[in-house]
């Protein structure tokens, strides 16, 4: 008790040494906001984009998402549905097409969303999005000379082509996608409007996508898992066996033990 009353007098002090670096803190943040306030409210509004640029950068969303979230993704399911099609067939032939029509859909509407960030937009590639989508851009149309300069089926660089053709198709719609979640992020900082809703549509139309994908590409194995393969051999039933040459014809023996109480009266 006696310490108490001897700590007393320092705790108060204390207090005031512990909480008053607080409140200054607190006070000078506040008249800090009061005096800068407005200068913040200045510089957003300074640095808020105009109309014509908020249109152009979702012109510009626009156009890369068809091509490389929705034209590219159906491409490659369609030509990886016509492998299990029958050579020469008419089927195989026009999901090849197919493919080739929505790739040559998918560069153009690509390059012309390039077009529009060079030309309407500040490109100083300082963030990930304008670098990936400047590797996107190249990529897209190094595929295409890919494409169009095919090995003939037989030849030995068609192992190659298949190979360098299908890593670089795969690389680019998956990096397509990852840019297209970093572009709806950079359009909502830039445009301070929440793209929550994309997102999730995004979203469910990749998953959907992937998940047709995965469907297809197991189709015909679960048609399978209904049929009798050939080695499992088949049981009669209810049948007879035919007779052989050597076979005996088997009688019923009669039973010495018909009735139990028959006997035993006997």
């Amino acid at each position: 008790m006696q310490n108490f009353h001897k700590l007393a007098p320092f705790s108060i002090p204390a207090f005031y040494v512990i909480l008053l670096p607080l409140v200054s803190c607190s006070f000078h943040e506040e008249v800090n906001h009061d005096q800068y306030g407005s200068h913040k409210s200045i510089r957003h509004y300074f640095h808020k984009p105009s109309p014509q640029l908020s249109s152009d950068v979702t012109i510009h969303g626009v156009l890369l998402w068809f091509s490389l979230g929705l034209l590219m993704p159906i491409a490659i399911l369609a030509i990886r549905m016509s492998s299990r099609e029958e050579p020469r067939s008419t089927r195989l032939k026009i999901l090849f097409y197919l493919h080739v029509i929505l790739q040559i859909l998918s560069a153009l509407l690509a390059t012309a969303g390039a077009v529009m960030s060079f030309k309407k937009f500040e490109n100083s590639f300082s963030n990930s999005h304008q670098r990936l989508g400047l590797a996107l851009y190249c990529g897209i149309w190094v595929q295409a000379f890919i494409g169009i300069f095919r090995p003939k089926r037989g030849k030995k660089e068609r192992r190659l082509w298949y190979f360098v053709h299908w890593m670089l198709g795969t690389i680019i719609s998956l990096c397509g996608i990852i840019n297209i979640y970093t572009g709806l992020r950079a359009y909502s900082k830039k445009t301070r409007r929440s793209t929550a809703i994309w997102t999730v549509l995004f979203t469910a139309e990749v998953s959907f996508i992937a998940f047709f994908y995965l469907f297809q590409d197991k189709w015909e194995y679960m048609q399978k898992q209904g049929e009798i393969s050939g080695n499992v051999p088949i049981t009669l039933s209810n049948q007879q066996i035919p007779e052989g040459p050597n076979q005996k014809e088997l009688l019923p023996e009669p039973c010495g033990k018909r009735n139990a109480l028959k006997n035993l009266f006997d």
